[in-house]
């Protein structure tokens, strides 16, 4: 009686273990959680005159804010025990598919289906821990960032009606309707900066070298629509 083929689908879950913090890059969280409204409230003491229009990449504003790093590290820290726990038992996991291949010919079928059962019973729990850990961190994920969120767009506002805007576009969507703005109107790292000083959150530490700071993990990065 021959074992399963399982490498390919340790290799498999072994991706999906350790990427378990990176996997947010894809925005697809950030994007379900942003609850903010989609266009500023009329006031009724905007300036006459021609329109000003502004874009910004609302959830790298969020992202890349003093407390929107200091947060999304802390989580990262959170999990980072259960990250080491996944990666612990994909070890396990591994070593005894590697034993079925190494040792396969050597096993009477008794052997052979003990390391077998050992092996997909381990693989059982790898996929439901994972799982619960994926849906839990997504859930903690989706609270810290609709709450930033919220007052994030609080920054912005202020800092549109201030600077004149009657209309602000956010281009972090990759189906934005925004098919050119100059960088003059990309007003991103303003609101960042706005955001920081109100909240009084300094500035994280520096990264090492190489390393991916949690803003990098978590957001995409600010980019300006292609003129066409």
């Amino acid at each position: 009686m021959g074992h399963p083929e399982i490498s390919k689908e340790i290799q498999i879950q072994m991706k999906r273990t350790l990427a378990l913090i990176v996997m947010l890059a894809s925005g697809m969280v950030l994007g379900a959680a942003a609850q903010t409204p989609s266009t500023p409230a009329a006031t009724s003491d905007a300036p006459a005159g021609p329109s000003k229009i502004a874009v910004i990449a609302f959830q790298v504003a969020v992202g890349q804010t003093n407390e929107g790093q200091r947060a999304f590290a802390d989580l990262e820290k959170k999990f980072q025990p259960k990250e080491d726990h996944l990666k612990s038992l994909n070890d396990e996991l591994e070593n005894l598919n590697k034993q079925l291949q190494s040792q396969g010919a050597t096993l009477t079928d008794a052997q052979r289906n003990e390391k077998t059962a050992a092996a997909e019973s381990r693989k059982k729990q790898l996929d439901r821990e994972a799982e619960d850990a994926r849906t839990d961190f997504q859930q903690q994920m989706n609270d810290l960032y609709q709450g930033l969120a919220s007052k994030v767009y609080d920054s912005m506002q202020a800092y549109a009606e201030q600077q004149g805007y009657s209309l602000v576009l956010d281009i972090s969507e990759q189906g934005s309707p925004v098919l050119f703005a100059t960088q003059t109107t990309n007003i991103t790292k303003a609101v960042i900066d706005a955001y920081n000083v109100k909240s009084g959150v300094p500035a994280p530490a520096a990264p090492a070298p190489g390393a991916q700071s949690p803003t990098q993990k978590l957001a995409p990065k600010p980019t300006t629509p292609a003129s066409h």
